[in-house]
C-alpha cells in the first residue's frame, strides 16, 4: 500500500491494515547470512589462498555483484512510476487542501534538509567509514569519481537528460528524477480524463510491480549480503567489524541530535504540548521501532493525534503525505550512508560534491517509501549516479536491521510532529468543534480503505 492511500472507513474512523508478513524473517536471515559470511572471511583469507588450494573467500565476489546488479536494475523504473504517481497522481489532492499542502511542503522540504545536514555533519566528523576495505573497486571507482567532478554549470547542465533511454541505460539518477518530475506535471496538466487516468494507471502498475521486483530481489538479499561479508573479512580482516559497529552508533549519536537540536526547538517554537506530545506518540513510535515499519504504526499514530487535539482532516492529509516528503531518519540515514561509501574507497570527497550527493537523496527519496528495504533502493541509486562502489551497498545492509528500527521510528516522531505543527499553523490544536469529517476535508475523495495486497 502507497502511504498516500489513508486506511480510513467511510465514518471516518481509523482501519487497521490487513495482516503482513513479518519482515523479521527476512532480518533473521540477513543475520544469519552476515555470521557466516563473517566465519567464512575469517576462515579463508586472501593472504592464505595458497594455503586452501587456491581458494578464498573473495571467490565469492561473483554473488555479491549479482544481488548489486538486480539492485541496479530495478531502480529507474522504480523512480519513474513512483514519482509520477506521486506528483500527478495527488495533483487535484494538493489544490483541495490548498494552503495546507503548501505549509506542509515547506515544513517537509525544511526538516527534511536539516536532517541531511546533521548526518552529513556526524559522517564528515566520526568517518566511520576509515579502514573498511572494499576491494579493488574502490580505487576504480574512485578514479572515476575524480574524473567527473566539474563545476556547477556542468552538473546543471548534465541533470537534464539528452534522452530518457539514454538516462535509463546508465542510471543516471538526477536526468530521470528531472525527466519524471517534467513528465509527472505535464501529465497533471492533461484536461482529457481518459488520458490523464491511463496513463496515471499504467505509472502507478509499474510502482506496484516494481514493488513486487524488490520483493523477489531481497529474497536473495541473505546470499548477497553474505558473500559480499565474506568477501570484505577476508580482504579486511575482522577489524572491518569496528567500523560497522562505529557506523550504527554514529546513525543512532546523529539521530538523537537531530531531535535535540531540530524537532525539540520545533516543539518548544510550535508551543506543542510536549508532555501530552510524547504520551500520544508513545505506543505508535515503540511500534515503529520493534517493527522497523512505518505502515505497522501508522493506524494508531493517526488515532493518537486525532486524540491529542489535531483536527481529522489535518492528520488525514500531513501524516501520509509527510511519509512521502518527511522521512527526516531515512535522509538523515542516507546522508551518512552515502559519504561512508566514499570513506571506505578512499575518496576524499569534497564539500561541494557532497552536498550535490545531498540535493540528489533528497529528491529521489520522494514517494518510494512503500518499498520494503526503500533506503538500499536510493542509497544505491546515490552511488551509482556518483561513480562511488555499491559493494558498501551490501556491507552496510548486514547491519541495516539496527539501523532500520531506529530511522523508522524517527520517521514516525516526526510525522507525528508535523500534523500538531501543521495544527497550530492554522490555529486549530485542541480546537473544540475543528475535528471536521475527513469527507468534507478532502472534497468528497472516496476513503473506503483500498484493497491492499501483501508486498
Amino acid at each position: 500500500m502507497a502511504h498516500s492511500d489513508v486506511p480510513f472507513a467511510a465514518n471516518g474512523a481509523v482501519v487497521a491494515p490487513p495482516h503482513r508478513r513479518s519482515r523479521g524473517s527476512l532480518t533473521q536471515w540477513i543475520i544469519i547470512s552476515m555470521v557466516i559470511g563473517i566465519a567464512v572471511g575469517w576462515l579463508f583469507p586472501e593472504s592464505a589462498r595458497e594455503a586452501h588450494r587456491g581458494w578464498a573467500a573473495t571467490d565469492l565476489n561473483v554473488l555479491s555483484s549479482v544481488f548489486l546488479r538486480m539492485i541496479k536494475s530495478l531502480i529507474v523504473p522504480l523512480l519513474f512510476g513512483t514519482l509520477v504517481v506521486g506528483i500527478a497522481g495527488h495533483g487535484d489532492d494538493m489544490k483541495r487542501v490548498g494552503k495546507l499542502a503548501l505549509r506542509s511542503i515547506i515544513y517537509f522540504e525544511v526538516v527534511t534538509t536539516l536532517a541531511l545536514a546533521v548526518g552529513l555533519i556526524v559522517v564528515n566528523v566520526v568517518k566511520p567509514g576509515r579502514g573498511v576495505d572494499l576491494g579493488a573497486a574502490s580505487s576504480r571507482e574512485g578514479t572515476q569519481l575524480a574524473a567527473n567532478q566539474t563545476t556547477l554549470s556542468g552538473v546543471l547542465e548534465h541533470t537534464v537528460p539528452q534522452s530518457f533511454f539514454e538516462a535509463a541505460t546508465k542510471n543516471e539518477v538526477l536526468q530521470i528524477v528531472f525527466f519524471s518530475i517534467i513528465f509527472a506535471v505535464a501529465l497533471s496538466q492533461v484536461r482529457q480524463d481518459r488520458a490523464k487516468t491511463f496513463m496515471l494507471s499504467a505509472c502507478e502498475s509499474l510502482s506496484e510491480v516494481m514493488f513486487k521486483f524488490t520483493g523477489i530481489v531481497m529474497k536473495f538479499a541473505p546470499i548477497g549480503i553474505g558473500a559480499a561479508i565474506a568477501v570484505t573479512i577476508s580482504t579486511s580482516g575482522l577489524g572491518v567489524l569496528r567500523n560497522l559497529g562505529i557506523l550504527v552508533l554514529s546513525l543512532y549519536g546523529a539521530l538523537v541530535i537531530f531531535v535535540l537540536l531540530v524537532l525539540v526547538p520545533v516543539m518548544i517554537f510550535a508551543r506543542v504540548p510536549i508532555g501530552r506530545f510524547l504520551r500520544a506518540v508513545r505506543e505508535p513510535w515503540l511500534i515503529a521501532f520493534t517493527t522497523a515499519s512505518s505502515e505497522a504504526a501508522l493506524p494508531l499514530a493517526m488515532e493518537r493525534m486525532e486524540a491529542l487535539g489535531v483536527p481529522r482532516r489535518i492528520v488525514a492529509f500531513v501524516l501520509p503525505t509527510g511519509y512521502s516528503f518527511n522521512l527526516d531518519g531515512s535522509t538523515l540515514y542516507l546522508a551518512l550512508a552515502s559519504v561512508f561509501a566514499a570513506q571506505a574507497a578512499g575518496i576524499n570527497m569534497p564539500i561541494s560534491t557532497q552536498l550535490v550527493m545531498m540535493l540528489t537523496l533528497m529528491l529521489t527519496s520522494k514517494g518510494v517509501a512503500a518499498v520494503p528495504r526503500a533506503s538500499l533502493v536510493i542509497l544505491s541509486g546515490a552511488l551509482t549516479q556518483f561513480n562511488l562502489p555499491l559493494q558498501a551497498v551490501a556491507v552496510i545492509l548486514g547491519v541495516d536491521a539496527l539501523m532500520d528500527m531506529a530511522r523508522t521510528s524517527i520517521n514516525l516522531f516526526g510525522n507525528c510532529l508535523a500534523t500538531v505543527v501543521m495544527a497550530r499553523w492554522d490555529g486549530e490544536f485542541d480546537r473544540p468543534g475543528a475535528s471536521v469529517p475527513v469527507a468534507d476535508a478532502m472534497a468528497g475523495r472516496r476513503l473506503e480503505a483500498p484493497a491492499v495486497e501483501t508486498p
